[in-house]
């Protein structure tokens, strides 16, 4: 379903399980910059109505997610530690085109968070399957529906606004890209690394 390229390795939980605090202050705020995510994707296209709703809703639900994160750290005497730079979404950024209409630049930035959405719904899956935490493990397999419905949503909202681009073929561009990316991803407690 989320076509992505490359599959998370699943010795890579073994890192994560040497480190749950870095991995959930990692996924804590990358919940964090989803929401701004959505919020910028606001601010630089609010001539769509139906955009504008889903991605009040999306922020919303983002900074809910990121309180769950909170929690789930204070559950287990963890403290949220500063943020952290997503060198996995910095790369992805060198993809994105420059210029082109205010069309093409939003199908550009929907995709994106498509992508990276679809990467986090693809590492939860991975987590709720091979954590040995059972209480991580149901933790990830609710978070990975949400990131699920988050991929849909930006990748109908491209479909349905991209008029006169094809969007399902930049998609499938991106997704060749970030298979090569991921290449060099694995090895780090974080949801993307």
């Amino acid at each position: 379903m989320l076509g992505l390229k490359l599959k998370t390795d699943p010795r890579w939980v073994n890192i994560v399980e040497k480190n749950i605090g870095e991995i959930l202050t990692d996924h804590a705020w990358c919940e964090q910059k989803a929401a701004s995510s959505a919020i910028s994707i606001i601010v630089r296209f609010p001539e769509d109505e139906t955009l504008v709703k889903d991605m009040t809703a999306l922020a919303r639900e983002e900074m809910e997610h990121f309180a769950l994160v909170h929690e789930e750290l204070k559950k287990r005497d963890l403290q949220l530690g500063y943020e952290r730079k997503d060198p996995y979404v910095h790369d992805l950024l060198k993809f994105v085109k420059k210029g082109g209409s205010r069309t093409f630049q939003l199908v550009e930035a929907l995709l994106m968070a498509a992508l990276i959405e679809a990467r986090s719904c693809e590492r939860f899956r991975v987590l709720s399957e091979e954590i040995a935490d059972e209480g991580l493990r149901k933790f990830y397999r609710g978070l990975m529906a949400s990131e699920a419905r988050h991929y849909t949503l930006f990748l109908n909202h491209a479909r349905r606004l991209g008029q006169g681009i094809d969007v399902d073929a930049r998609w499938k561009e991106f997704l060749e890209y970030e298979a090569t990316v991921m290449e060099s991803y694995g090895n780090e407690a974080t949801v993307h690394g």
